[in-house]
C-alpha cells in the first residue's frame, strides 16, 4: 500500500533532516511530554524478558531502547535502525554508555536483516513515514522469530467528536510551533498531514491481518490521539 505523500522525492527525508537536532525538545512541547507516557505504555504492552531480541525501526534518537534497556537490566540485545543519519547520531551519543545496541540505517521497508532474528519488534510514529505499508509490515514479519511481537506506536484517529475539534484546532498551531522552537515551519506542516492521511484503527488491523500477523488487536490511547496495534508471528 503505498502512500503518496511519503512518497514524493526525498521530501521525509528532508523533513527529517531538518528537524532531527531538536527533534526530542519538540516531541516535548508538541505532546506537553505525554508522548513519554505513550512510549512507557508499549514497553509494558510489550512485556519484555531478559535475553530477548528487540529490533526498534524508526527509532529516531532511541527512546524505545532505552526504555527497554531499564525494563531488561541491561541483559537483552537491541537494533536501532533509523533511516535518518542525524537521528542514529543523537542516539548513540544519548545512550553512549550502553554496549548492547546495534545500530543501523535503514528503511523499514527494506532491512538487512537475517530472517526470525528478533523476539519483538517495535516501531514507534515511523510507520505513517514509511512509502509502503505494505512492505514495511511484511519486512516486520520476516524478521520477527516464530512467536515474535508486533508492536506500532502510532497517530490514529480519535473517536470522540468533541476531543477532535479540539486536537484538530491545536494541529492548526503545531507549524507555527516548529517555527518557533526549530525554526522551521515545513517539516511540521509535513506531520499534521500525514497523521491527517493515515489509516485508521481498524484499517491498521486489516493491513497486519493481511501480511500474515495473528491475534492483531490495538489500544487507544488518550482518546485515539494515538494507539497501539499488535500482532503476532505463529
Amino acid at each position: 500500500m503505498q502512500q503518496y505523500l511519503q512518497n514524493k522525492k526525498g521530501l521525509v527525508q528532508d523533513v527529517f533532516d531538518k528537524v532531527y537536532d531538536q527533534y526530542d525538545l519538540m516531541n516535548d512541547f508538541m505532546s506537553l511530554g505525554v508522548h513519554r507516557l505513550w512510549k512507557k505504555q508499549l514497553l509494558n504492552i510489550m512485556c519484555p524478558s531478559s535475553n530477548k531480541k528487540l529490533i526498534d525501526v524508526a527509532c529516531g534518537t532511541a527512546d524505545i531502547a532505552k526504555l527497554y534497556i531499564k525494563y531488561t537490566n541491561e541483559s537483552s540485545k537491541i537494533t536501532c535502525v533509523d533511516p535518518n543519519l542525524g537521528m542514529i547520531k543523537k542516539g548513540k551519543k544519548k545512550l553512549s554508555q550502553f554496549k548492547n545496541i546495534n545500530w543501523v540505517i535503514a528503511s523499514a521497508e527494506k532491512l538487512p536483516i537475517p530472517d526470525n532474528t528478533f523476539d519483538f519488534y517495535s516501531i514507534s510514529f515511523g510507520l505513517r513515514n514509511t512509502k509502503n505499508l505494505k512492505k514495511a509490515l511484511s519486512e516486520a514479519y520476516r524478521v520477527l522469530k516464530p512467536g515474535g511481537k508486533y508492536l506500532c506506536l502510532e497517530f490514529s484517529k480519535i473517536q470522540n467528536p468533541g476531543l477532535d475539534i479540539i486536537y484538530k484546532n491545536y494541529s492548526k498551531l503545531i507549524p507555527s510551533l516548529g517555527k518557533l522552537i526549530v525554526g522551521e515551519r515545513e517539516p511540521y506542516e509535513y506531520l499534521v498531514e500525514s497523521i491527517q492521511n493515515f489509516v485508521n484503527q481498524d484499517e491498521l488491523i486489516d493491513l497486519m491481518q493481511n501480511n500474515n500477523f495473528q491475534k492483531c488487536t490495538y489500544r487507544n490511547l488518550s482518546g485515539g490521539i494515538v494507539s497501539i496495534h499488535s500482532g503476532w508471528k505463529i
